[in-house]
């Protein structure tokens, strides 16, 4: 899902970073200063989950876990996301720091729509129900940022055309995976702490506002 240095063009970049940092306003903004420390955790898991790569032609795939991060923070997990993105990029080159905008959005904008779509299916009482939104809650932010992924390479030059579809069809798997592990990680929530879950009206100052005060 990592995007190297070098290899989109110059107005992919600028979209993205632009994008990404009109998310990341939003998505501080949403964050109250009592879920600073639930953004870290999440954050972390992120990190974490990102590091393990399978190496697939020319590109790579791993676990990605932002359809868990996006169902549980809501606009969130856009700085989730940028954070995790940033030490991987810093640590271990992962990414990198020009293409870091392009990689958040494709990462955290799945997320976002998904979680808010399907939150309320997945804290419905109707157990299959609940159960598959969770699944489609894994899966198909997964399967989103694997088809922005390719868009973005597409979109730089017909030369990664083959690329992109690889990308596609690497991560389809990975689709797969993510949607039973955030089933589980759902239906572990919500016996443990259903609060978690529970939706998140955007507060127009978040965590900004708090730490001004």
């Amino acid at each position: 899902m990592h995007i190297s240095e070098g290899v989109l063009s110059a107005p992919v970049l600028a979209t993205g970073a632009a994008l990404a940092a009109a998310g990341l306003v939003v998505g501080l903004r949403s964050i109250r200063s009592e879920e600073i420390p639930k953004a870290s955790i999440l954050s972390a898991v992120f990190f974490v989950a990102s590091l393990i790569h399978v190496n697939i032609g020319p590109s790579s795939t791993h676990l990605v876990l932002n359809g868990l991060i996006g169902i549980v923070m809501g606009l969130g997990a856009f700085p989730i996301i940028f954070l995790g993105l940033l030490l991987q990029g810093l640590l271990f080159g992962f990414g990198g720091l020009t293409t870091l905008g392009v990689n958040t959005f494709n990462m955290a904008a799945p997320a976002v729509l998904f979680g808010l779509l399907l939150r309320p299916a997945i804290n419905s009482r109707n157990v299959p129900l609940s159960t598959a939104a969770s699944l489609l809650g894994g899966a198909l932010p997964v399967l989103a940022s694997a088809i922005l992924v390719a868009l973005s390479l597409f979109l730089t030059g017909s030369q990664f055309r083959l690329v992109a579809y690889e990308v596609m069809i690497g991560n389809l798997p990975v689709v797969i995976v993510e949607g039973l592990v955030v089933m589980f990680a759902i239906r572990f929530l919500k016996k443990v702490r259903p609060e978690v879950l529970e939706a998140r009206p955007f507060q127009g100052g978040g965590a900004l506002e708090g730490a001004a005060v």
